[in-house]
């Protein structure tokens, strides 16, 4: 592998930006501990001051909750302009896609994935986010995602409860959530695997034509994904959970290079 393989690069780059923002979380306080049951669901405590530290900021919202689709997006134009290995290269985005599907859930709409199983495994609790405060119910309820009600469940909801909102409507769907445990960072790992697949697509594009666009294109996504690597390690999880998802997103792309390996071990014919 040559020493600038884009690949190499890219990986230096994602692991500098965990590395530097979960230090840089510890050393000044930034992060939120998303695993507590009684801070995860309150804005972060910088959001005022930090727009970036605020779960309703435009990189969240607009990008980073909808990496993958993004990064499919900014895939597919540089597969239609460059046909070298478009077979395999198009493999291994089946298999980064199923990668992250496994680990986030994302296409399953009654079970959750293997970060839910982990944190599960690790401790975690399932319950309802109630105005400020958790109220713990069964874990059939997250393994399931079942949404529920004090109409639909009225056996796991506080008969006294002081939330005006929560009182006043007795249809509205709360969704269980499981807290404490080991929260792996979904984020971290996501955006880990977009850049890293990424990077390895920009090998094979081509620099004329229409092809520049696609270039550009997955050049500036790629750039914003390592930002938001950065962001997310300052403001978000507990260090052992950012470093969690960053080793769980080599992995998933390491899976994804399984097509370009039994290539490369292939007999030549003579």
């Amino acid at each position: 592998m040559h020493p600038f393989d884009l690949r190499i690069v890219a990986l230096a780059l994602t692991a500098a930006a965990v590395a530097h923002g979960t230090l840089y979380s510890i050393q000044h306080a930034t992060y939120l501990d998303t695993s507590h049951p009684l801070l995860t669901a309150q804005p972060h405590p910088l959001a005022a001051t930090h727009a970036l530290a605020s779960k309703r900021s435009l990189l969240n919202v607009l990008f980073l909750k909808w990496a993958w689709a993004w990064t499919s997006a900014a895939f597919a134009p540089l597969l239609l302009t460059a046909p070298a290995r478009r077979t395999r290269r198009a493999a291994q985005w089946a298999l980064a896609t199923a990668a992250w599907a496994a680990l986030t859930g994302a296409l399953s709409t009654t079970r959750g994935g293997l970060l839910a199983r982990v944190t599960a495994a690790t401790g975690g609790e399932c319950g309802l986010h109630i105005g400020r405060a958790f109220v713990p119910i069964a874990p059939a309820f997250c393994a399931a995602r079942t949404r529920v009600s004090r109409a639909t469940h009225p056996a796991l909801f506080p008969a006294v409860f002081p939330d005006a909102e929560y009182a006043a409507d007795p249809a509205r769907l709360y969704a269980p959530r499981l807290r404490a445990g080991h929260d792996v960072s979904g984020h971290v790992f996501l955006l880990t695997l977009g850049a890293l697949f990424l990077a390895d697509q920009l090998r094979h594009a081509q620099r004329r034509g229409a092809a520049r666009g696609a270039l550009l294109g997955a050049g500036a996504l790629f750039a914003l994904w390592v930002f938001s690597l950065w962001v997310t390690s300052v403001y978000f999880h507990a260090p052992a959970e950012k470093a969690s998802g960053f080793v769980l997103g080599v992995a998933a792309f390491a899976l994804s290079q399984l097509p370009l390996a039994s290539e490369q071990t292939r007999p030549r014919a003579r």
